[in-house]
């Protein structure tokens, strides 16, 4: 078992037993963790990419993306700045990566940026974190966690 692979079912392990994904998979080269009350199909993933490991969240759903590109407007945050702040409350310090969104090859509206690593490797925490910290910033923006429900 390569380190990734060994770095990836662990996370999958933590990403499961952290009860905020409505499913999480283990597949080749990503961890996926499906949105929990997201009314429109949409996961959360860390994928190896070549020798780094990105952290990403993706839907194919116009509407969602949508949705959260009208709350990012509308709030006037960059989402740099909301993953950063999610971030810090996880106990990681340092800057964020900018957030590249796009619409790619598969139509899949997606945001993603490369997890920082130290020196060569990466550690098992930021991995954790940088998934975390990406659902609980998603989690709160447009329809991600199920939409207006007042």
């Amino acid at each position: 078992m390569t380190t990734a692979t060994a770095l990836l079912s662990l996370l999958c392990d933590q990403a499961s037993a952290r009860g905020v994904f409505s499913k999480v998979e283990l597949l080749a080269d990503r961890v996926r963790c499906h949105a929990k009350d997201c009314p429109e199909p949409a996961w959360y993933e860390v994928a190896q990419v070549g020798d780094e490991l990105w952290v990403r969240f993706a839907t194919a759903d116009r509407w969602l993306s949508e949705s959260i590109e009208t709350d990012l407007m509308h709030f006037g945050d960059p989402l740099e700045e909301l993953v950063e702040e999610e971030l810090a409350e996880l106990g990681w310090h340092g800057k964020a990566p900018t957030v590249k969104h796009f619409r790619d090859e598969a139509k899949l509206y997606t945001f993603e940026n490369p997890i920082p690593r130290a020196e060569a490797t990466y550690q098992l925490a930021t991995v954790i974190q940088f998934l975390f910290a990406y659902e609980a910033a998603f989690r709160a923006l447009g329809d991600v966690g199920g939409g207006d429900k007042d």
